[in-house]
């Protein structure tokens, strides 16, 4: 992947986001594939999200927020029915989160049905490089994950490439095969792929990378990069590449979305995936020593 700016588009939803401080519970916003997207708008990628927000004042502030983060909003509709999803953190003393969601009528799971999907579909289907996870997929209903596989096929055969992270929230689905059959989905149109372990055990009972990393290049996805938390990330080739150093985290909250994140940006600005794994790195122990799911730039 080469190219002065190349374009990025990352598809999912944004929620408002509660997270705690010595003082309380701050305001901010959140969702996996919105974390990447900053990130990767920070650093000077241009990069555009396509997502659904409402019409009420909280769907206007994340969108003015997220223009002053560089990011493009010109793919994000508005469904006036609807409003933001919203999710808490709350940490433990080990920096470990866990969340609380209230997303079941977001705008977001209306993307695919939304007025002028059919304009921004034809504008992201040329993108250098299309981002999407399989919680995009579990937010939308069945004929909306089909809209958004045949979107990733489209760029495809467009000469981009699709990037695709097997994030799982059980929750989030009525029963695990469902999930697998959307996974597999995913990864077989898919060229580069950033699951964690963590999430393929849990998911179907994957013991080792090696395990993952077989199940995800058998269904065509060549680049797969297994994350493996504090023991850093598996190569496509095999290798194990760990963190640069051991850090206490203060909070873990969007340390996978960083990595895919500093990875992306590498091997958009050209880098091998073995000088990219070490720039996810660096941007996850950058995110992990700091609150929040997208700490802010001068934290």
């Amino acid at each position: 992947m080469t190219g002065n700016r190349p374009r990025a588009v990352l598809v999912g939803e944004a929620m408002l986001e509660l997270s705690q401080d010595g003082s309380g519970w701050q305001l901010g916003y959140g969702g996996d594939t919105l974390n990447t997207a900053i990130h990767l708008a920070r650093s000077g990628i241009d990069t555009a999200y396509l997502t659904a927000l409402g019409t009420d004042p909280f769907s206007a502030d994340l969108k003015a927020q997220w223009a002053a983060e560089g990011l493009d909003t010109s793919l994000i509709l508005s469904d006036p029915a609807r409003n933001p999803g919203l999710y808490a953190i709350t940490c433990d003393e080990t920096g470990e989160r866990s969340f609380t969601y209230w997303r079941g009528e977001s705008a977001a799971r209306g993307l695919f049905a939304c007025d002028g999907i059919a304009a921004a579909i034809s504008a992201a289907e040329y993108a250098d490089l299309l981002v999407f996870s399989l919680i995009s997929l579990a937010i939308l209903p069945p004929e909306g994950r089909e809209s958004l596989l045949a979107l990733a096929r489209m760029v495809r055969r467009h000469g981009g490439f699709v990037a695709f992270d097997g994030n799982y929230r059980p929750r989030l689905w009525s029963n695990p095969q469902i999930a697998r059959a959307a996974r597999d989905a995913a990864i077989a149109v898919a060229n580069i792929g950033l699951p964690t372990l963590e999430d393929e055990f849990m998911l179907s009972g994957a013991s080792s990378a090696d395990e993952v990393a077989a199940h995800w290049q058998a269904l065509g996805c060549s680049e797969t990069i297994v994350k493996l938390g504090p023991a850093g990330c598996r190569l496509p080739d095999g290798r194990i590449i760990p963190p640069l150093r051991k850090l206490a985290p203060v909070d873990t909250s969007g340390a996978g979305d960083a990595f895919n994140a500093g990875y992306l940006e590498a091997r958009l600005r050209g880098q091998l995936p073995e000088t990219a794994a070490p720039a996810g790195h660096a941007l996850a122990g950058w995110t992990i020593m700091r609150r929040g799911a997208i700490p802010a730039r001068d934290s």
